[in-house]
């Protein structure tokens, strides 16, 4: 049996590892477009909000944690994540792919960190002072 407080913990694990499966689609869907075939560009823009809607999921296990073990860590991390994404996003679709691509890459490198960093810490409950 799951610890009530780790509960939150397992949660962030679970949005934290989907959205990683979905932000590594997005480079391959974007190669495919870039190859020759359209329906790489389809496949590219319904990652984006896949991966988008994942990123926002994210952010709300995140407030979980934060609230129920005391971990602001992993909220900050997605707030920047999240915010990474909504920048890249529109990028996106306003064709600014000088900063689309970076930012791209950024948030791909961001997401293996952090789905490292929950993989790597236990869920453990950070107490307060005088509690």
């Amino acid at each position: 049996m799951v610890p009530r407080t780790g509960r939150a913990w397992w949660v962030l694990r679970a949005a934290v590892s989907a959205h990683t499966v979905a932000i590594f689609g997005q480079p391959v869907f974007a190669g495919v477009y870039l190859s020759g075939s359209y329906d790489g560009l389809r496949l590219h823009a319904a990652g984006a909000d896949t991966v988008t809607s994942l990123g926002y999921l994210q952010l709300i296990a995140a407030i979980a944690v934060w609230v129920r073990l005391r971990q602001a860590g992993p909220f900050l991390a997605t707030l920047a994540l999240a915010a990474a994404e909504t920048v890249q996003y529109f990028a996106g679709m306003a064709g600014a792919l000088w900063l689309h691509l970076p930012l791209g890459v950024a948030t791909v490198a961001g997401m293996v960190a952090q789905f490292a960093a929950v993989w790597r810490r236990p869920p453990v409950r950070v107490e307060a002072d005088g509690e």
